[in-house]
Formats: C-alpha cells, structure tokens, sequence
C-alpha cells in the first residue's frame, strides 16, 4: 500500500490521560516514526496528530484528521507500532477500507500481509455475491427478450451511464467534505479565494481531480459552492 519513499502524516497514540500530559510513551514513537520515514527517504508534513484513548474503542477523532489529511495530501499515515492503530482486527480492516495508506514502523508488512489477507477474504466473498447477482440479471432479461422482445442493451447502457454520474458525484461530495474543515477556517480568517488557493497549495492538498499544486479561486469557488449545496 505505502510506497518507500513520499509524504507521511504521523499519529501517535497512548492510551491514558497521564501519559498523554506527562509525554510519557509519546517521545518514543515520535522517533521512532522519525528514524523509520527518514531511513525511507521520506518526509513528516505537519502537523502530528496525538490521541489519548483505549486501543479498545474505534472512535477516534485525531486518527480521523489524520486520515481525512493522508486523503487531501496524498499522503502515507504512519505510527510506530502497529497496536497504536487499534488491536482489533475488524477495525484495522475498516480502516484499510477508507483508501487512505498507512503503514507501521514495527511491522511494515502488515499491510500486504496480515490486513491485506483479510481485505482479500471479504472481496472474495463481494466479487462472488456480484457474479451471481450478475447471471441472475442476465438470465432474466434472456428470458424478457424472447418472451417479449425487450430491449435490455439499450436499459443497461442506460443504467450504466446514470451509475457512473453518481460515482462521479459521490466522489466530488467526498472530495469536497474532506476539505470541509480547513476551509471553515480559511473563511473565519477572512482569506480570499486567491489566498485560500495559494494555502491549501502551500499545504499539498490535492484537488478533486487528485492533482498537487493545482488550486485556483475558481476551484476553490466550486468546493464551496458544493458543500453549501
């Protein structure tokens, strides 16, 4: 999933309040994470994202920034043990399924390894229930089309081309409400469209078309109009 060199956003997690104030644990996956991107080529775009919480419970805000960054920029999350991320497995696979690339330092196979075994069982299992949903479709316009002569070409290219405009905006909603938030802010500080372009440039988020560097008022205008809709 994670290629060996690029642009990594860290998450850092411990598991008490205690050890979040006093930084105990914290300094030591801080380097960790450090040496291991740097050994890679790679480098740490700010900011770090910490969270104080039980590896038991799956709702994490800061892990959800961190993603919703790795998704903007382009970028690889990286944590310096694999447990930091959660010990349950269900969760590990529903966070490979957001898209967004991560490894761990201490076990940077994981993600072809033990999560992406997993990943393959279930699509599998998808690919499997959609070819026989598939050929029990396709059985049943044969028999609409000797019984009655239907059409089923024509329907299908149809259906086929309003499924991929909503794919289409499916994805520009998404792309849009990831960018949500540093936006907000933007507009608060009063920046304009220029200037909301030239940051969001500056801080490597991608456009809705996944280019780098490619942010303009007129394509920022959009976004906004877009999630005021």
């Amino acid at each position: 999933m994670a290629q060996a060199a690029g642009k990594y956003v860290a998450y850092l997690r411990v598991s008490t309040g205690r050890q979040g104030r006093s930084g105990l644990g914290l300094e030591a996956q801080r380097e960790t994470v450090k040496q291991f991107v740097a050994q890679r080529g790679g480098v740490i775009i700010a900011p770090e994202y910490v969270e104080v919480e039980s590896g038991k419970r799956d709702d994490r805000p800061e892990l959800d920034k961190a993603l919703a960054r790795c998704r903007r920029t382009g970028a690889t999350l990286v944590v310096a043990k694999l447990d930091r991320l959660s010990r349950s497995a269900a969760f590990l696979h529903k966070l490979r399924d957001t898209g967004a690339p991560f490894i761990a330092a201490d076990l940077p196979e994981a993600n072809t390894l033990t999560i992406g075994v997993m990943a393959s069982l279930a699509q599998h299992e998808r690919e499997i229930i959609s070819r026989r949903t598939k050929e029990a479709l396709s059985a049943a316009k044969a028999r609409g089309r000797r019984l009655g002569g239907l059409r089923a070409g024509a329907a299908d290219i149809a259906a086929q081309a309003g499924a991929a405009a909503k794919a289409r905006v499916a994805k520009a909603n998404e792309s849009a409400e990831l960018l949500r938030s540093p936006l907000e802010v933007m507009q608060k500080e009063g920046l304009s469209l220029n200037a909301m372009a030239a940051r969001l440039n500056a801080e490597g988020d991608l456009t809705p078309r996944g280019k780098a560097g490619g942010w303009t008022a007129t394509a920022v205008r959009r976004v906004l109009a877009r999630l005021d809709a």
